[in-house]
């Protein structure tokens, strides 16, 4: 399974704002220059974060984001499915035109294995991925 570029950018922008030091809001920008990523992308991602409740967006001079709640309570499996479009095949879907879906066992292995690969996400919080905030940034170019 591969995951769009929009959660990849999700979860690398939840990870800059998480190795900050100070409690200062990040801006867009400055995520996407220490990323080496499109802005422009990466601003149409951290509205999404901003809807969802990951982030909180915080306006004016000085402004920027921010995490909307302790990194330990950020899920990475439950991200994941509500970024992610999970049908893997059209057959996922409500309104599947194969003619073999009744009778069909890749449907079943597939979801199976799906639901292996985000089992493995549900074990973990954005806390763990930035365990090892100082070596994150140092490779960042030190982000805060």
């Amino acid at each position: 399974m591969k995951l769009t570029t929009h959660t990849d950018y999700a979860l690398r922008l939840l990870i800059f704002l998480g190795v900050r030091e100070d409690d200062e809001p990040a801006t867009v920008p400055a995520a996407a220059r220490h990323y080496g990523i499109s802005n422009h992308h990466l601003a149409k991602v951290s509205q999404t974060l901003v809807q969802l409740g990951y982030l909180v967006s915080v306006r004016g001079r000085g402004g920027g984001l921010k995490l909307a709640r302790p990194s330990d309570k950020i899920a990475i499996g439950p991200l994941v499915r509500e970024i992610e479009n999970l049908e893997l095949l059209e057959c996922f879907g409500a309104n599947s035109t194969c003619p073999i879906d009744p009778a069909c066992r890749l449907k079943g292995v597939l979801f199976e294995a799906q639901q292996a690969f985000l089992s493995v996400l549900d074990r973990y919080v954005l806390a763990d991925l930035i365990e090892n905030r100082q070596t994150l940034r140092l490779l960042l170019g030190e982000p805060g």
